[in-house]
This record gives C-alpha cells, sequence and structure tokens, in this order.
C-alpha cells in the first residue's frame, strides 16, 4: 500500500516549522508530510497532493506550487495553546496589544482567545497601518516581533497559531484515514493538551505556594497592610486590617476601596493621587494609628500600612532605653545649658535654629566652653533625636586606633581583630548624630577618610571591600584655629568647608561673667552638699579672674572650695592660690613682641663658621622674599665655596632650630629667622 502524503504550504519560515512539527507530532507515525515556506523556499511544483495552507492570506502566492491533481485545503488555526502558560502571568484587567500581519489575522486570534475561555485581559487589536493613540506597555505576538511598536517594554512572544482538531481531522478524510486513524490521533491530541494541563496544573500550584507564602508573611507582620489598583480595588488586606477596620478579608478583597474605608479623611488619603508617598494619623473604631501611604509601581498600585500608635510610642520608649544603655544618647538639652547673658541666649537661639537641618555644623569655642553640652542639645532638638548620639574625642584617642573606632573593621584586618569584625562608630550613629570633638588634632590620613564619608555618605570598614552607606548627621567641634592648621598644611582646606556648612561660635566665660553666679548655684545644687552658703566676697573674687579654662575650671573650682571649706560656708580662704588658676596663652604676636625687646640670651655653644654662613643665608634669602629651602640654600653654597648637600643641610637646620634659631614651616613660607634668629644674626655683624 502506497504511503499517504501532504503538503503544507506556510507563508513564514516559522509559521511551517511550527506546523510542520505539530503535524509530525499528530499524524507523522502514517502520513508523509513535505513542507515549504513561500517566503523562503523556491517554487516546486507538487502534483497528485493534498495540499494545506496555513491561511487563505496566502492562497495567490500559493498558486504557483500547486500543480495538476492537487486538493487544497485551507487550515483553521487558533491560538498556540502550548505557550498559553506565558499569557496567564499577566495580571487580570491589564491591557493589552495583540499584534500580528493583518487586521484578519488578528481578529481570528482574538476570536480563539474566546473561545479557549482567556477573558482575564482587555486584548486591544494591533496590525500594521493602525493608528493606536493608547501607549499600552505589554504585547502578545504569534512571533511578529518586527511589527510590536516601539514604546511596548514587555512583549510575550506566544509563536506562531496552531492547526486546530476540526482541521486535523478533515486532513485524515481526504486522505480517507479517519475510521482507521481517527482514534489514535484524538488520543495524541488530548496527549498534547493534558502535558500542556500538567504544566499549567504546576505553574499554579507553585503560583499557590508563592500565594500561601506572602499570605503568612503580610499576615504576620505587626501592621495592618491594604493594597489597592489603580482602579481603586483591594488587592491585599491582612488580618490585622481585619482587627482593625472590623472587616473580615473575604468581604475586602477585590472590593472598591470606599466600600470599606468609610472615615472620609481616611478615603481621602487613600486615594489622594498628587502624593505618591504620604504620612498621617487617624483615630478608627477609637483607635489612633499612624498611616503610611506609598506607591510600588508606575500603574498605580497603592500600599497603606497601619501602625497602632500606642505600641510606635512604646516601641520609641523601647529604643531609647536600648540607646541609654549603651550610652548612645544625647545626655544634655539646651534647657541645661545656664546663663542668662545676652550672647549666650543668642547662641542657644541660633543653635536650636540649626539643629532643625539636616546639615554638618562646626561648634568653635575655647576648652571648657560646653561644645558637648551644645552638640548634645542640637541632636536632642533635631527631627534624629530619636535615633543615637555618639560621640569621640580626638584627642583622647590614640592615633591608631582613630580608624578602627571611627569606620569599623573585618576578620582578620589586622592583628588582634575581633572574630566577625566590628561595627565603627558611624554605623552605630547611623540614623543619629555623631560628634566630632576636637577635630583639630586628627590626622592628615584620617581626614582624607572622613572627607569621604561626608561626601558620598558611606564608608569602608579596615580590611573590607563592601561599601557600606551610613545615614549620619556631623557636628564637629574644635578650639584650635583651623584656619591656621590650614596655613600650615595640617587641616584639609576640603574638609574644612564640608564641616563648615553651618557654624556656632560658643562665648567665652569671661565674656559674660555675669553668668558665673548662676553657674556656682547650678553646680551646688548638683553636688552632695546643696544646702552650703557662700560669703559674698567670695562671689566678687571669682569674678576677677578671667577664667581662660572657662566652665570647665570654674567646676573644678569650686569642687576644691567644697571639699575644703568648714562649717557649711565657703570663705575667702578656701579659694584657692594663683598657681591654682589657667593663665592666658599668650599669642605669636605677644610672643614675637616680648623677644622683640628682650636682650640675646647667652648661648651654650658658640656658632660654627658653616651655622653662621647658613643663617647670613636664610637671612638674606628671607629679606628678597624668597621661600628658603634645603634645594636652594644647598644651591647657594654650591656656588660660595663651602658646598652642602641637601641632607647636609638638612642636619644643619636641625641644629639650629634647637637652638631657637630657626623654625621651619611647611608650604611657601619654608624657613624662617626667629626673631632670636635675627638678633643673633645681627649680633655677630657687630662683633
Amino acid at each position: 500500500m502506497k504511503a499517504k502524503e501532504l503538503t503544507l504550504l506556510a507563508g513564514s519560515e516559522e509559521t511551517r516549522r511550527t506546523l510542520d512539527t505539530q503535524l509530525n507530532e499528530i499524524i507523522g507515525d502514517f502520513i508523509r508530510i513535505r513542507s515549504y515556506s513561500v517566503d523562503a523556499h523556491k517554487v516546486t511544483k507538487v502534483h497528485n497532493q493534498l495540499i494545506i495552507l496555513s491561511s487563505h492570506l496566502i492562497e495567490e502566492e500559493a498558486k504557483e506550487y500547486i500543480g495538476d491533481n492537487c486538493t487544497v485545503l485551507v487550515a483553521r488555526r487558533i491560538v498556540n495553546f502550548l505557550n498559553i502558560d506565558k499569557i496567564y502571568s499577566v495580571a487580570r484587567g491589564e491591557k493589552v496589544l495583540y499584534v500580528n500581519d493583518f487586521p484578519e489575522t488578528v481578529q481570528e486570534a482574538i476570536s480563539s482567545f474566546e473561545i479557549l475561555g482567556i477573558n482575564h485581559l482587555q486584548l486591544i487589536p494591533y496590525f500594521p497601518g493602525k493608528k493606536q493613540q493608547e501607549q499600552v506597555k505589554i504585547a502578545i505576538t504569534p512571533g511578529e516581533l518586527d511589527l510590536v511598536p516601539p514604546y511596548v517594554a514587555e512583549v510575550i512572544n506566544i509563536g506562531p497559531r496552531l492547526i486546530d482538531i476540526t482541521t486535523i481531522i478533515t486532513i485524515l478524510n481526504r486522505l480517507g484515514l479517519l475510521e482507521e486513524k481517527q482514534d489514535q490521533v484524538s488520543s495524541k491530541y488530548i496527549s498534547t493538551i493534558t502535558r500542556l494541563s500538567k504544566r499549567l496544573g504546576d505553574a499554579n500550584q507553585e503560583a499557590n505556594k508563592i500565594s500561601d507564602h506572602l499570605k503568612k508573611v503580610v499576615n504576620g507582620v505587626n501592621d495592618g497592610i491594604l493594597a489597592i489598583n489603580q482602579l481603586g480595588r483591594i488587592t491585599v488586606f491582612n488580618e490585622i486590617m481585619e482587627r482593625f477596620l472590623r472587616i473580615p478579608m473575604k468581604k475586602a478583597v477585590d472590593r472598591h476601596v470606599r466600600d470599606v474605608v468609610s472615615d472620609r479623611d481616611l478615603y481621602d488619603f487613600i486615594m489622594n493621587k498628587r502624593e505618591e508617598e504620604a504620612d498621617g494619623y487617624f483615630t478608627i473604631n477609637s483607635m489612633n494609628f499612624m498611616v503610611h501611604r506609598f506607591m510600588i509601581d508606575p500603574q498605580g498600585t497603592v500600599v497603606v500600612t497601619f501602625k497602632d500608635a500606642s505600641e510606635t510610642i512604646e516601641m520609641e520608649k523601647q529604643l531609647k532605653r536600648e540607646l541609654v544603655k549603651k550610652g548612645f544618647y544625647g545626655k544634655y538639652h539646651f534647657e541645661d545649658i545656664v546663663g542668662s547673658h545676652p550672647e549666650l541666649l543668642s547662641t542657644k537661639e541660633i543653635a536650636r535654629k540649626l539643629a532643625k537641618t539636616e546639615l554638618t555644623i562646626l561648634i568653635q569655642g575655647e576648652s571648657g566652653t560646653g561644645k558637648e553640652l551644645f552638640a548634645s542639645s542640637i541632636h536632642n532638638a533635631s527631627p534624629r533625636s530619636n535615633g543615637p548620639f555618639l560621640a569621640v574625642n580626638f584627642s583622647a584617642l590614640p592615633e591608631d586606633l582613630v580608624e578602627s573606632e571611627l569606620f569599623g573593621y573585618e576578620e582578620g584586618a589586622f592583628s588582634g581583630a575581633k572574630k566577625g569584625g566590628r561595627k565603627g562608630l558611624f554605623e552605630q550613629a547611623n540614623g543619629g548624630t555623631i560628634f566630632l570633638d576636637e577635630i583639630g588634632d586628627v590626622s592628615l590620613k584620617v581626614q582624607a577618610r572622613l572627607l569621604r564619608v561626608l561626601q558620598e555618605k558611606e564608608l569602608l570598614r579596615i580590611g573590607g571591600n563592601k561599601i557600606i552607606p551610613v545615614d549620619v548627621r556631623v557636628v564637629a567641634a574644635t578650639n584650635k584655629d583651623l584656619l591656621s592648621l590650614m596655613e600650615e598644611g595640617k587641616f584639609r582646606e576640603d574638609l574644612y568647608h564640608r564641616l563648615k556648612v553651618l557654624f556656632l561660635q560658643l562665648p567665652a566665660l569671661r565674656k559674660r561673667k555675669e553668668d558665673i553666679v548662676h553657674l556656682i548655684h547650678h553646680f551646688i545644687q548638683q553636688s552632695n552638699q546643696p544646702s552650703i552658703n557662700l560669703e559674698v566676697e567670695v562671689l566678687e573674687r571669682l569674678k576677677e579672674y578671667d577664667w581662660y579654662g572657662n566652665i570647665r575650671e570654674l567646676k573644678n573650682t569650686l569642687d576644691y572650695m567644697l571639699a575644703v571649706c568648714e562649717e557649711n560656708t565657703i570663705k575667702v580662704e578656701n579659694i584657692p592660690n594663683e598657681g591654682f588658676f589657667q593663665q592666658a596663652k599668650k599669642s605669636m604676636k605677644e610672643v614675637a613682641a616680648t623677644l622683640e625687646s628682650a636682650e640675646v640670651p647667652y648661648m651654650q655653644e658658640e656658632l660654627s663658621e658653616e651655622l653662621s654662613d647658613l643663617v647670613d643665608i636664610i637671612y638674606k634669602m628671607q629679606r628678597s622674599g624668597e621661600t628658603v629651602s634645603r634645594v636652594k640654600i644647598s644651591e647657594v653654597t654650591r656656588s660660595g665655596g663651602r658646598f652642602l648637600t641637601e641632607q647636609q643641610v638638612r642636619s644643619r637646620l636641625e641644629t639650629l632650630e634647637k637652638m631657637g634659631l630657626i623654625e621651619k614651616k611647611r608650604g611657601r613660607q619654608g624657613t624662617r629667622l626667629t626673631v632670636f634668629g635675627e638678633k643673633t644674626f645681627h649680633m655677630k655683624k657687630r662683633q
């Protein structure tokens, strides 16, 4: 018996491959199938055959292939159900373009979607030449990827449509095989559907697992969670929301939010389209809630969380207790800053205003003026008051510990590093404030790392390779003249400007002596002798001092008097002697003036001729305005007959510096004669 044959003619090569595979799987065991694409193959006449056309749209091109005694059958096609699971991944109600080459094929496909019961999408027909006003973000196409408009963000390629079962039965009938092969073909077709059903079932089962897991997660949190889609319908409503709104989840999900939320103000807050994120405070069923609203996608899905206000307050209290336990809190408030002098009151008012911002602050003030007191008060008056407050004093930290304390380290970063590594102070202060006291004492190496943290809001632990973001407000303080340190090359100019975004100058105690009385009474009340008396003359005498150690010195003085006084009274004789009090530091100008008027002291060793020549060279270069450096001095000695290398010059300069004749400075100032050195030079010239 001669084998049965048929020829398949398709439009595109992709359609030919898809339909050829389908036919061979179902009837290929007993029918020989040849297939051609009118777009890709040369014309080969076919005679005495059953010819299957993939669509009536290729009838004209197919005529060249059809020879004598041929029977032509145009296939009925249906959506490629083998890829139907891709379609079910699109959310219900979503607008989706269906893209194909002709209006007829588009409409046929949309009709077959309806036949298959795929009705959860808003399918919009699209084909070349059709004007599409709305730019839909998702498209489904049977392999026509080049026809998809460029504004589409997601394309689902379900592959070419398949031949339906009625066409396959017709083929069997035309070839005289219907009665013999019908059951076999039906079994194979059903097997294909069964495999698809299993795949869909597995996918559905997996989706249900994920859904159940998400439900457990959403119901496991301690907040009420409500989500709505762009149509205002509720898609998520957890068990906590059931308790808060007293509405069962089954009656809330898939209903419009207006049917569930009766409070008008809350409804308006949830449906507010103008703000993507907002916070509100509402009372519902006699309970107070902190409500947070935010959007999670451009399509307009809104998530609203409800937090019991009483629980929030308790959590904040617990956080405070934890911070206090660790010592990470600001001990002082502006009310703790004692005094009524106008300059102090003005400084406190400025500090209160600066506290409201998130900007870095530099506090300048002499030692003992209360820089940490102000830093702590600024933190407690800021939006970060519920976060940690950490203080680090650079003058009290050894240089080799500063980096690891500030930035932390990873395990094995250095000898003695803790197992598991350690968080630095910046990480521990995350969400709060870090107070960098005595910032003028920090090394240039640490300054560079501090600058990065301030600029990038991120850090790298010692020995680590992971960038860690930090959200910390920096308040720095110094009693040094940072501008002078910058000129000497000891403080980075870029760091200075990063720190001095905002600035606060603290007044010295000698400028507000009226506050001395207030401070003394305050310290007495804090002592273990609150009933102590002071003679009037004691207060008057204490006002006469200039208090170069400021409030700290005043506190130490009072502690001394409380320790030595008798009969519960502080008397004049209890005031320490002159040696107890800090003396004023002389400025460089005052030191220079003193040296200018002083006689040249006796030198323990005479200047050698070589050193005298060096002093002479430095003096002349200094008078001519040149920068004095080892290189230039060496060049001068080369032409003077007594040549000194740079290393030799360095050694001689160190000797002159020890004798007090020169001072070495960085940068353009270079080496210079001291006032004593100039006097020595002139005295030698006169001899």
